[in-house]
Parts: structure tokens; C-alpha cells; sequence
């Protein structure tokens, strides 16, 4: 008989599986989308909204995609997506850095494994385009895999024509405004790579350097002004270097103005240093009989000249306020032609700027005793130079951070090389980008402002020249007879402009006659020469992507110009966040965008870096093959992006058993709603069952969360609130009691249609909040759902804004079921011991006494609500808390409450299986109690 009243309840009835199977599931998505033109068709639908710009910072177009591009597309999507349902038009358009050191170095090593060298340049950036164009195709593939929207029929590319133009046209706008300048300066300098870098291509790494103590001769007969116990003949000057292949460049010697600096006799020598650092010398050195002979403050030392240790020049002392007591001896080596101090310091003391040096770091021929060595081969011939003629104090390693180049990772040096510069004082720019970070930009987190604001006030003028081939060239002209340079601004803005009108863009400038580009009877204002060449240096590649704004933002329709947020990593705050702040600033006036976001590196379950060598990589192909995208975006959403982002097979284990709960809850919906149009069935919130209004209300208060967590780009927010929500709140609350409601009660039962209005709503609210998330799934959902209860768009991104106003209780009415909801917490625990004891099996073998205070038995009564639904019991009295027995369970969070258990009176119906004391009333349903009997008799069965 049981098995036919089976067939009279009304179970969930869905198409949508159980078992999710996305890896096969998510390119069928991805077909649907492509076919119904999606993206576009989300962003017509916001025509005349707030537009919402979110600018795509350009990844290299080089290599497959890693974990890191994964974390940050993803992002971006997320809050493309979330912006959208929001209500905003949210446009995004991908693109691509097309030009610099990475795709030219692959290429180089491709023409070198095939014996091919010193090809033109032209050829070169051919080769170049060409790698980029392939990897610009492997990697869009690979992020649509990833269930990103965005323009990818139309990305933007550094390399395209039109944008090469915009970046030229940016260093026009510079120059005209007086802020572009040419000299000689020390600068990064890759030896490997042989170009100058900027300080964003710049790496701090540990290395281990030779550290020389040397003394330099100080005969200057002046010295007795100052010390007047020296004798010239044995006196010297005492320094410290942990780079003694700078040595012979040295040009002066450096001195804190108010440091204290001792005359120390010692051995058979007298030796200036500093005061304060003479005991831990004295021990270095090998002194023991030190001897303090006079005290000098440091700016009574300057003009003081001491010789070079090995070559027949004066060195003299000056004074800078750089030079500290934390290592060394107070008095510190200089060479202008190779650090960014000494090189102010020799401007200031006209000094010569000395690096004579080739482009790999080997010494010219001009060099005595080291010519045709690198410098870290000079290392130990200048320290074997210093013993021989006895100048040598002391030497020992030191391991210390050392500037490494970002692309190869070999060490860097700082060199003297005539490069092209934007001033940071000129027109204010360094002071107007300061404000502009402290004044006109949300940062977030909030500690990027302060990272970004000390890169911005320290750093020094940007170096925008590179020595390479791939690039946006410096339109420029220098003169063959004394290297002046021509950069007249109208001029280089005709030639600019030819880029955009040419097949390959700034290949005009390498493919051009000489004759087509300088213009006629151009004579040089230095030497009044009239032969030119073209420079031949590329801009920095910051500068390419930094001018985004100007190339895509302003020329893009469908954007903005300055955008709402720019989204990267943190290193970003010396890159493309850093660039871009200074080209809006120094061309536009203003910043690029209003917010920036920044997201931290993704490591290991241990928080290491991932390496080959740790063997602790996992690759975003690794995890689609396995688990699906989905998991994935999952990840993306439910880690705090602001610190580092762990990932591991057992996180990745969690989130699948989390996206499994949320996918059942969505299948129970589903299954429970198959025969509910709302246009015939719907109940208005207020007229709902008070427990159907108690959970509406619930999803309405996690939806406001969710909301404000989206709008706050507090994503693992709306992750916990999401998971919360299907796990607690719907699967282990409201669901677990619907189920009686939903399958026993009459099809077209007030009950009954009451439970799906409730659960129509909550879907909605699901979808919408998983979309941005779980888009696959919520796509998924969403074509799985009736027409009648999706309405008319194709997508889950074409649902309107929800308001869900209506479906909130009044905080009284919510405080009084909130009672119920701890109530049936109560119940559960005083029935558990009985369950385990095997007195009971299941809950409805059981009738439950509720002994309550006053106030709460009239809270309770009066919401008119059938307490067996909610505790899943068979019978439920209300009693007042003075009569409750001894032996009831006292209520941990209600005090003076109890509740009392004892076995169901009656006998099971065979039907919905609770306990009735009223089997038998039905002469054609003996079996079935009054409720199911009645039910039935409506039907007709």
C-alpha cells in the first residue's frame, strides 16, 4: 500500500543532474555563449545605464597561461559580471603587451639555436609580431576557457598600428610640455640583456659580493688644517666598497658633514674615519694599538684631496648627507658613473662622470690594468691590484640584496649611458602625481596608497630609452657629427602619426628613408651640422602599456577615459599602476582611473612560492582537466585576495565538496519548482506561511550582503554568505522542513504554493548571486529553469535587478521566529540522546512539550504556526515553564525554557509518516491520517 502512496506525492521532479561533470559540461557553455553572442548582448542591455570601466591591464603575450593570470582574469570578470547585474553597463575589453624584452629575448634564442645573428632590425620585429601574434591566440583561447567575458573578437594590442601611434603621440605631449630630456646618467643596466631598466624591471634578490676595505692616500698637505697631528706622508682615507669593479672610476671620496671623523694612528699609518665605528674596525683591521690622535667634524674634511689607490689621480673629499654609520667606515667611495647619489654628488662637484665600459660590462681598452674584463671578472684583479701596492685594509664576502634584472635574473649594474628621461620636476609632475594618489584614488587595500606614494616620492627621473629592437621607437634625430638631438615636437608628431596609417604600424620609422624623415635643411643648433641619423633606442615598455588610457581608454567608444578601476597584481605598484599615474598625469592632468585594486601571489598549501625546483607548481590547464573552470573561478572568489593566495590539492578538495552543496541545493529548487508558473501560482510575501516569509526574509538579508560584499569587491564575502546560505539556512533549516509540505500537500494547496513562491524568489536570488562566480553552473541552472520563472532573456546575464524590498519582515516579527528557529535547535538536542539510546528512530516517532517563560509561550502562540513542520515531530504542546517536569531538557539558549520528549501517540501514516491518534477516520484511506486522507479525497484518488 506504501509503495501506492508513493506515487501520490508530489517528489522533485528535475532535468538538471546531480553530478556536475563540468569538464565536459563547461564547453558546451562556452559554445552557447559564443553562439548567442552573450557579452554583447549583456552590455545592449545596459544601453543609457551607468557605465562601469574596468581597464584590463595588458599581460605579455608570451608563454601559456599560470596560476597568477588565472587568479587575476578571473577577478576581473567577477566584477564585470557583478557590476552588470548590478545595473551598470560594464564593458570589457582584454588586451595584450605586445612589444619588449620578453617576446625579443624568445625570439633571440630561437635565431641563435638556428645559427642566425645580426639580422636588420626590420626582420627582428617581424619575427617579434609573429610570436606575439601566436601566443595572443593561445591565450585568449585559454582565458575564455576560463568562462571570462570580454571583447575577444576586438582585444587591444600594444603592437596594432593605432596604439603604436597613441604611445608616440603620449611623448609628444611630454615633450611639448617641456618635461623630456637626453643625458648622461647611471642607470640599471642589464649586462645579459644589454639595455637599460627601469625601476619596475628591477628585481631585489640576495647576493653574495666581495667586500674591500681600502685606504686611499691622503697627502694633501692641507690635512694639518684639520688634523694638525698628521703627517701627509702616512695619512689616509679610509673606505668601504662591496663593488670594488667600481673602483676605477672613483672620482672623489664622501663624507657626512656632521659625523665625527677620528684620526687614528695604527700600525705605521694614520687613518681618517669615523668616530663611531672605530672599535669594530680596530678588530677588523688587525689593530691593536689604535689611537685616537684628533677628532674632525665631517665638513672640515671637504676639499681635502687624498690620490687613487692605484691610478696617479686626486680624489677629493666631499660632503653628502647619504652617507650612514650602519656599515663600513663613514667615508664612502664615489664614482658618478655608477650610482645614482654619487652621480648627484659629481654634478654638484663637477665632477667627471667616468664609465668606459661596452654594453656587456667589459672595460675599454682606455682602462689601465683591467682592460677587456668584465666587471665581475675585474672583482678579483682590482682586489689583487689593491694588496700588490698595499692599499688594501681588509676583505671579507657579504651577503646582501642585490638589483637583479626582472626578465634573465642576473645581477644588474648601474652605469652612465646617455639615455632619454622624463623629468619628475619638471611642470610639478612628481608633486601633482603625489596628491593625486593621496587625493583623487580609492586604493585597495587601503595599504597600496602608501606603497605607491614612497615609490612615487623617491624614485628618480623615468628612464624611458631601451637599447632593444621590439618596441614603439623614440622619434627622434641625432647629429653624426656631435650626438645633439633633434625632437622638435611638431615634428615627431607628423611622423607619429604615419604610424597609424601603416601596415605595421612604428615600422614606418625603420623602413623609412632617412631622406623621407628629416626634415629639409635641418641643420644642428650645436655644431650647425646637417647629417643625421635616427635613434635608434626603443621607449620603455612601461611607457607602451603605461599610455593604455591614451591608445584604448579615450579611443574605444565604448569605454571611458579615466576608468572606474585598474585591477593587478601588487607588483604593480611600480609597474603599470606607477606608468600609468605618470603618463595621465604629465599628458592629461589627471589620473587614469579612480580605484585601484591589487591581489596578491598565488603559493602553495604552505604559503611557498610555486617553482620547478620545489616541484609545488599547478597549472590552471592542471585543474580544468581535473575538477573544471568552476572550481577554479570558486577559488578566485572564496580566497582574501589581498595577501598571498594559497591553492593546493586540498583546498581545492574542500571547494569541490562546497560547490557540491551549492549545485544540490539548486537541483532541490529546481525539482520542487517543476510545476510552478508564478503567473498562476504565485503568493504575494505577505500573504505567505509565516515560515516561507521567515526564509524569504533570511534571502533577502544575504542578498543586501552579497550585494554590498560585490559592490565592496569583498568576494570571499559573498562566497562564505553564498555557501552559508545553502548549506544552513535553506539545506539544514527551511528545506529539511519544506519537504513534508512540498510532497504531501495538495498540488494547488495555499501550503503548498506558499513553500514555492518562497523558493521561486530564493532561486532567483541564487542565480543572480552565483552568475558572477559560478558562471557555468549558473548558466547551467538558469536554462534548466521553466521559461514561465526565468523570464524572456536567453542568459542567466539577462536577468533584471532585483528588488527585494518586499520580502523583508518586520524585526519584531523576525525576533519572534528567530525564537522558533533556536526552539528547533533545542528540540533536536533534547531528541538526540533518546535516538542514540534507540528509543526513537526517526524524529517523528516523538511529541515534544515546549515549557516556556511567559513572554516567549506568547511569542510563540502568536505566530499561528505549525510547530510539528518545523521541529519534524509528530505533536507539539506549548506549556507554560512552571510546569515543566524533572526530567526535561533544560534550553541552553533560551533561559527558563525546556523541553520535554516523550514517543508519538497513535499510530504512523502511511503516507507522510507522522504519528496520528486519528488513523481510521477515512473509510476509503484507513491507513492515512486525516491531513493525507483529505489531500487525497481533493484529488480525486
Amino acid at each position: 500500500m506504501s509503495t501506492d502512496y508513493k506515487k501520490t506525492l508530489k517528489l522533485p521532479q528535475t532535468s538538471f543532474p546531480m553530478k556536475a561533470n563540468l569538464k565536459e559540461k563547461e564547453p558546451e557553455t562556452l559554445k552557447f555563449w559564443a553562439e548567442n553572442d552573450i557579452y554583447r548582448r549583456m552590455v545592449a542591455a545596459r544601453d543609457g545605464a551607468v557605465r562601469y570601466v574596468l581597464h584590463d591591464g595588458p599581460p605579455y603575450a608570451n608563454g601559456h597561461l599560470h596560476m597568477g593570470h588565472a587568479l587575476n582574469k578571473i577577478l576581473k570578470d567577477i566584477i564585470v559580471k557583478s557590476r552588470h547585474l548590478a545595473g551598470n553597463q560594464a564593458p570589457y575589453v582584454p588586451g595584450w603587451d605586445c612589444h619588449g624584452l620578453p617576446i625579443e629575448h624568445k625570439v633571440s634564442q630561437e635565431l641563435k639555436a638556428k645559427g642566425k645573428a645580426n639580422l636588420p632590425a626590420i626582420t627582428i620585429r617581424r619575427l617579434c609580431r609573429d610570436y606575439a601574434t601566436k601566443f595572443v591566440a593561445i591565450q585568449r583561447k585559454e582565458f575564455k576557457r576560463l568562462g571570462v567575458f570580454g571583447d575577444w573578437d576586438d582585444p587591444y594590442l600594444t603592437m596594432r598600428p593605432s596604439y603604436e601611434a597613441a604611445t608616440a603621440l603620449a611623448l609628444c605631449d611630454f615633450v611639448e610640455r617641456g618635461s623630456v630630456y637626453r643625458g648622461k646618467k647611471p642607470i640599471h643596466w642589464c649586462l645579459s640583456c644589454k639595455t637599460a631598466l627601469a625601476e619596475a624591471e628591477v628585481e631585489y634578490a640576495d647576493e653574495t659580493s666581495p667586500s674591500v676595505f681600502v685606504r686611499f692616500p691622503l697627502t694633501d698637505p692641507k690635512v694639518k688644517d684639520v688634523f694638525p697631528m698628521a703627517d701627509p706622508a702616512k695619512t689616509y682615507a679610509a673606505i668601504w666598497t662591496t663593488t670594488p669593479w667600481t673602483l676605477p672610476d672613483n672620482m672623489a671620496v664622501a663624507a657626512h658633514p656632521d659625523f665625527d671623523y677620528a684620526l687614528v694612528a695604527a700600525g705605521d699609518g694614520q687613518y681618517v674615519l669615523a668616530k663611531e665605528l672605530l672599535d669594530g674596525l680596530r678588530e677588523l683591521f688587525g689593530w691593536q694599538d689604535a689611537t685616537v690622535l684628533a677628532v674632525a667634524p665631517g665638513a672640515a674634511l671637504e676639499g681635502l684631496a687624498t690620490r687613487h689607490p692605484f691610478y696617479d689621480r686626486p680624489s677629493p673629499i666631499v660632503t653628502a648627507d647619504y652617507v650612514t654609520l650602519d656599515a663600513g667606515t663613514g667615508l664612502v667611495h664615489t664614482a658618478p658613473g655608477h650610482g645614482r647619489e654619487d652621480y648627484d654628488t659629481g654634478l654638484r662637484h663637477g665632477l667627471d662622470i667616468l664609465s668606459p665600459m661596452d654594453d656587456t660590462g667589459r672595460f675599454l681598452d682606455v682602462v689601465p690594468y683591467f682592460a677587456g674584463l668584465t666587471v665581475w671578472e675585474a672583482n678579483p684583479k682590482v682586489i689583487e691590484k689593491l694588496e700588490e701596492n698595499g692599499h688594501l685594509l681588509a676583505k671579507r664576502k657579504i651577503k646582501h640584496s642585490y638589483p637583479h634584472c626582472w626578465r634573465c635574473k642576473e645581477p644588474v649594474i648601474f652605469r652612465a649611458t646617455t639615455q632619454w628621461f622624463i623629468s619628475m620636476e619638471a611642470n610639478d609632475l612628481r608633486q601633482r602625481a603625489l596628491g593625486a594618489i593621496e587625493n583623487d584614488v580609492e586604493w585597495i587595500p587601503a595599504w597600496g596608497k602608501e606603497r605607491i606614494h614612497n615609490m612615487i616620492a623617491g624614485r628618480p627621473d623615468w628612464c624611458i630609452s631601451r637599447q632593444r629592437t621590439w618596441g614603439v621607437p623614440i622619434v627622434a634625430l641625432l647629429c653624426e657629427s656631435c650626438d645633439t638631438a633633434y625632437n622638435d615636437a611638431s615634428w615627431m608628431r607628423s611622423v607619429a602619426e604615419k604610424f597609424a596609417g601603416h601596415e605595421r604600424g612604428c615600422d614606418y620609422w625603420f623602413e623609412a628613408d632617412l631622406a623621407e624623415i628629416v626634415p629639409q635643411g635641418l641643420a644642428c643648433p650645436s655644431c650647425g651640422g646637417t647629417h643625421w641619423r635616427k635613434e635608434t633606442d626603443i621607449l620603455d615598455v612601461w611607457f607602451d602599456s603605461g599610455t593604455s588610457f591614451a591608445a584604448v581608454l579615450e579611443k574605444r567608444p565604448e569605454l571611458a577615459f579615466p576608468a572606474d578601476m585598474y585591477l593587478e597584481g601588487s607588483d604593480q605598484h611600480r609597474g603599470w599602476f606607477h606608468s600609468s599615474l605618470l603618463a595621465s598625469l604629465g599628458t592629461r592632468g589627471v589620473a587614469p582611473y579612480r580605484q585601484v585594486l591589487t591581489h596578491g601571489y598565488v603559493v602553495d598549501g604552505e604559503g611557498r612560492k610555486m617553482s620547478k625546483s620545489l616541484g609545488n607548481g599547478m597549472e590552471p590547464q592542471e585543474i580544468i582537466d581535473k575538477h573544471g573552470a568552476e572550481v577554479l573561478r570558486l577559488w578566485t572568489a572564496a580566497v582574501d585576495y589581498r595577501d598571498d593566495i594559497r591553492i593546493s590539492d586540498e583546498i581545492l578538495s574542500r571547494l569541490v565538496e562546497a560547490y557540491r552543496r551549492i549545485r544540490n541545493t539548486c537541483r532541490f529548487l529546481l525539482g520542487n519548482l517543476s510545476d510552478f508558473d508564478p503567473a498562476a501560482h504565485d503568493v504575494a510575501p505577505a500573504d505567505m506561511l509565516p515560515l516561507d516569509r521567515y526564509a524569504l526574509d533570511t534571502a533577502a538579508r544575504e542578498l543586501a550582503r552579497m550585494d554590498a560584499a560585490y559592490a565592496a569587491y569583498e568576494f570571499h564575502k559573498v562566497f562564505h554568505a553564498l555557501h552559508n546560505l545553502c548549506v544552513t539556512d535553506l539545506s539544514a533549516f527551511y528545506l529539511d522542513i519544506l519537504k513534508d509540505r512540498l510532497y504531501v500537500e495538495a498540488t494547488d494547496s495555499r501550503q503548498r504554493r506558499s513553500a514555492q513562491a518562497a523558493l521561486w524568489r530564493i532561486l532567483l536570488v541564487l542565480l543572480r548571486q552565483m552568475a558572477p562566480i559560478l558562471s557555468f553552473t549558473a548558466e547551467e541552472v538558469f536554462r534548466h529553469t521553466p521559461a514561465c520563472q526565468r523570464g524572456d532573456g536567453e542568459s542567466v546575464f539577462a536577468l533584471p535587478p532585483l528588488d527585494a524590498a518586499a520580502w523583508r519582515l518586520d524585526e519584531a516579527t523576525r525576533e519572534r521566529l528567530d525564537l522558533v528557529a533556536t526552539l528547533r535547535g533545542e528540540v533536536t538536542r533534547a531528541i538526540e540522546p533518546r535516538r542514540k539510546a534507540g528509543e526513537v528512530g526517526h524524529s517523528l516517532e516523538t511529541a515534544v512539550s515546549l515549557y516556556l517563560p511567559e513572554d516567549a509561550l506568547a511569542a510563540i502562540a502568536g505566530l499561528a504556526m505549525d510547530l510539528r513542520e518545523v521541529f519534524i515531530v509528530s505533536k507539539v504542546e506549548l506549556k507554560p515553564a512552571a510546569d515543566a517536569p524533572a526530567e526535561a531538557v533544560a534550553c541552553e539558549g533560551i533561559a527558563g525554557a525546556s523541553v520535554g520528549v516523550s514517543r508519538a501517540p497513535g499510530a504512523k501514516c502511511a503516507r507522510c509518516w507522522l504519528y496520528s491518534e486519528e488513523l481510521g477516520a477515512s473509510a476509503v484511506h484507513p491507513d492515512l491520517c486525516p491531513r493525507c486522507a483529505a489531500v487525497l479525497a481533493a484529488e480525486g484518488l
